[in-house]
């Protein structure tokens, strides 16, 4: 049996909102395994989470950068905040975005091989950073989005500066229309993108895998009613799971489109812009989402320095 820690209770809590000694209970039925926890605490309906992510806890920044048609998002990682605050380190993230921008693949591995302005490559930048700074730092991840007519809008939320913050939200939207108009919306869905965190543009986009892991939640906690029943049950509970995960489903945060969801807010917008306009897609990076950064017993450190 794992061995359940109070740091796997408290990411578990975070990540649900379930009581303690519930979260206690749920890493016990599932030897320790975090998702598999979130799950059992939904099927017994101690949970409403559906699809948070892991907790953030890499330090660094997420550098956003539009060109034209094209925008581009990067996340450079750092051992501490503190270096976020550097100059040079930020000078260095939005380096890497613009070498992102002008790069023919926008993926971190490749662009780490990329010509760097003033000389070397993106990975060669990288490594005399943290032979200056004195912290080790990497490229974690890179992704763009890009229109042939139209515009990619961007926000970035908790900015330190220009174009970096600690989440960062690309939005394109083609359309020959108006680019003043669709600039106004792709900013307000990218806000949206940033508080709503979807899974996926569409229901059709999402991971096949998720779908069917969200079934078995739905029919696990339905277990024991008519086959019949249960489908009809995982019919509708599917249908609401949308609403909450993929973009064009989710009702917008913002007043000025008075309860309609972002694909309506789109359709509504085609008359202000003048022509059809079409929401091809986003990104939403949050920095450090998905990486566990491990913490420190500061007793047991301080504890043996001191036998030393």
């Amino acid at each position: 049996m794992a061995n359940i820690t109070a740091a796997m209770v408290k990411d578990l809590r975070e990540k649900t909102g379930a009581g303690m000694m519930d979260c206690k209970g749920a890493l016990a039925e599932t030897n320790g395994d975090i998702e598999a926890a979130v799950d059992w605490l939904r099927k017994k309906g101690l949970s409403k989470a559906a699809k948070k992510s892991g907790r953030v806890a890499a330090d660094g920044l997420v550098g956003v950068l539009v060109k034209g048609g094209k925008g581009v998002v990067v996340e450079v990682n750092s051992e501490t905040d503190f270096v976020a605050r550097n100059d040079d380190f930020q000078g260095l993230v939005r380096a890497i975005a613009g070498v992102a921008a002008g790069a023919a693949t926008v993926e971190a591995e490749a662009l780490k091989s990329a010509a760097y302005p003033g000389g070397g490559n993106v990975g060669e930048a990288i490594a005399a950073a943290i032979a200056k700074i004195g912290e080790n730092m990497t490229l974690r991840r890179a992704a763009a989005v890009e229109v042939k007519d139209g515009v990619v809008g961007q926000y970035i939320h908790n900015a330190i500066g220009e174009g970096l913050g600690k989440i960062g939200v690309l939005v394109a939207l083609e359309s020959t229309g108006n680019k003043e108009v669709l600039a106004g919306l792709a900013r307000l869905i990218a806000m949206h993108v940033a508080a709503a965190s979807p899974l996926a543009l569409d229901a059709a986009s999402l991971d096949p895998a998720v779908v069917e892991r969200e079934k078995n939640v739905l029919r696990e906690k339905n277990a024991g009613k008519p086959a019949n029943v249960l489908d009809k049950i995982v019919e509708s509970g599917l249908k609401t799971y949308y609403k909450e995960v993929a973009l064009v489903d989710q009702v917008s945060i913002h007043a000025d489109h008075a309860n309609k969801t972002i694909g309506q807010a789109v359709k509504e917008a085609e008359g202000k812009a003048g022509a059809p306009v079409t929401l091809k897609g986003f990104v939403r990076y949050a920095l450090g989402e998905g990486v566990e950064k491990a913490e420190a017993d500061f007793a047991a450190e301080v504890a043996s320095m001191s036998k030393g």
